[in-house]
């Protein structure tokens, strides 16, 4: 990616894998315009490897989600893409239509006037070593469009690129999610360390054996005898949020539900156990023998990543639940021997993206320092650091009554521009509007599935507060307040993620593993110093190219370790 929010672009060549495994390239100019015949290609992986080590182009391509893990696994690595499948979804999302079908097929669709397809259904995920099949498996069902719809489609969306408000801002997303797509698929490919022994071990301490005949483990089993003793029944499965209602409900304790703040808040025997079997249970389930038989291989743990698989752009993953991993199984990521993990952890993100969005020139001042609360507390709150965390996070979040009530009374009073910036995108998003990050991506319009009732409509203020309508209004405030400040967090994060993938490009150093705000690197032991100093480079680049010239600082916790689970 250039500095700044202009082009970002090289010579671009398009790309698409056909039916038979061979494949098609067809040279474009900047405007996506062919600059040469289409040419047929029986070995497609060499092709590519040819014309990557020739130009170093802009790869164009239906979605890299499925071509460029067979191209990694042919040894094939390139260094920029452009993913129409992505691009699709943010420009469909610019423009209201939030969720409309993304495919190339769709996009071909819309913009020849025929009808538009489905996406397909999204394939169940794979954990490593099942069902990669041949390099280049020949897909199932009709053809989809050819190379001449690939280029056209590819036009048309650099054409609406340049429609948006801030064109050079949406250039930039574009690019970001594109590196994000190759970033995904080399981060699977390569894996995460994992220590099966060490694992296995952990396991055993916390959940003790596992049983012969695939039920729970022995601690789970203890546990569970021991809940059931303490309600006074012979048997009750623990792992059942029915059956623990009913059993709390027997004895005089009515609950809404079984979750870890509700128990907190009743005394009896029977809730500490609850509380033990919960977490335990939820190790065994998401992460123990089993999970590790079907995830790891090879000394690695391989996720599928989903780059912007969350509606504010944050990435999601498909199967093995790598942005959930329990600090204590964090154990059993172990770099290998004589190499070690640079750790990056983003501290007080979404606070200073606030600070540089909003034109606060008091916040951004306050976010020039090390600690931003520290700094709030000092120019406006006395020095009562946890009071203006409270006010910062409840303007974010949306709690703006109770006790955070005067704090965010002294929030408003000195930094209004601030304020002010995250109320209009509440206030928007209870009448109906879309808002959008500060590079462009745009929350989903009211009605769609998970965000609002549908109504379109504004809310009455004579009417009830307390209606459902009224209710829902505040709900999407709520989260359009917040999606101006995560989306741009995760634009943040994407954008320092694909620098420093360029900054290492040439070097034995592997990105391994990225969930929000914390990237980690697997490097020779070493090289951990330069390895250091690019990750801070790389913050200060995507601090640069989203925002030019600030005094906001993104500062970045780092550590160096030989275990994930020992990072600060």
């Amino acid at each position: 990616m250039s500095e700044g929010p202009g082009r970002i672009a090289s010579v671009p060549v398009a790309v698409v894998a056909d039916e038979r495994g061979g494949g098609v390239l067809q040279p474009l100019d900047d405007a996506g315009r062919p600059t040469g015949p289409a040419e047929p290609v029986a070995d497609l992986a060499a092709a590519v490897a040819a014309r990557e080590a020739a130009d170093r182009p802009r790869w164009v391509w239906a979605t890299g989600a499925t071509l460029y893990p067979a191209l990694l696994r042919a040894g094939v690595r390139l260094d920029r893409c452009h993913d129409v499948e992505l691009t699709e979804a943010l420009l469909l999302g610019h423009a209201g239509r939030w969720g409309e079908p993304r495919s190339l097929a769709a996009a071909w669709a819309r913009l020849t006037g025929a009808p538009v397809p489905p996406d397909p259904a999204p394939r169940p995920p794979e954990p490593p070593g099942h069902g990669q099949g041949a390099l280049f498996d020949a897909p199932s069902g009709p053809p989809g469009p050819g190379i001449a719809a690939l280029t056209r489609v590819y036009a048309d969306q650099l054409a609406r690129v340049a429609r948006t408000g801030h064109p050079g801002r949406f250039r930039l997303l574009v690019a970001a999610e594109s590196a994000g797509a190759l970033i995904a698929a080399e981060m699977g490919v390569a894996g995460l360390p994992w220590r099966a022994d060490v694992h296995d071990a952990i396991l055993a301490d916390l959940l003790g054996e596992a049983s012969p005949v695939g039920g729970p483990p022995r601690r789970l089993a203890e546990l569970a005898a021991r809940i059931a003793e303490a309600f006074g029944v012979r048997q009750l499965h623990a792992d059942s949020p029915a059956e623990l209602l009913k059993a709390f409900a027997r004895a005089g304790v009515e609950l809404p539900n079984t979750r870890a703040w509700s128990l907190r808040g009743v005394e009896h025997p029977a809730v500490p156990l609850v509380l033990e079997y919960k977490e335990l249970y939820r190790i065994w389930t998401a992460h123990g023998w089993a999970w590790r038989e079907a995830w790891v291989s090879g000394g690695r743990f391989h996720p599928e990543y989903v780059p912007g698989g969350v509606v504010s752009g944050r990435w999601a993953t498909r199967g093995g639940g790598a942005l959930q991993i329990p600090k204590v199984i964090r154990r059993a990521v172990v770099a290998d021997p004589g190499w070690t993990f640079v750790v990056a952890d983003a501290g007080q993100l979404e606070p200073r993206v606030l600070a540089a969005v909003s034109g606060d020139e008091r916040l951004a001042a306050a976010g020039g320092a090390g600690d931003l609360y520290a700094a709030l507390a000092r120019d406006a709150f006395a020095g009562d650091r946890a009071r203006a965390k409270v006010a910062l996070l409840g303007a974010m979040y949306g709690q703006t009554g109770g006790a955070a009530l005067p704090a965010l009374a002294v929030l408003k009073k000195n930094y209004p521009t601030a304020f002010g910036h995250v109320e209009a995108a509440a206030r928007t998003g209870e009448a109906g509007g879309l808002v959008r990050s500060w590079l462009g991506r745009t929350c989903p319009p009211p009605g769609s599935v998970g965000f609002g009732d549908g109504d379109e409509a504004v809310v009455d203020t004579g009417a009830d507060p307390q209606s459902p309508r009224a209710r829902a209004a505040r709900s999407r405030g709520r989260f359009t307040r917040n999606f101006v400040i995560q989306a741009t967090a995760a634009e943040w994060a994407s954008t320092l993620l694909a620098t420093l993938r360029t900054e290492l490009a040439g070097t034995r150093a592997e990105l391994v593993f990225f969930q929000h705000d914390e990237v980690i690197v697997h490097c020779p032991a070493e090289t951990a110093e330069p390895v250091v100093a690019a990750v801070r480079e790389a913050g200060a680049r995507a601090t640069r190219l989203l925002f030019g010239e600030t005094p906001v600082r993104f500062p970045l916790d780092l550590s160096v370790v030989d275990c994930y689970a020992d990072a600060a």
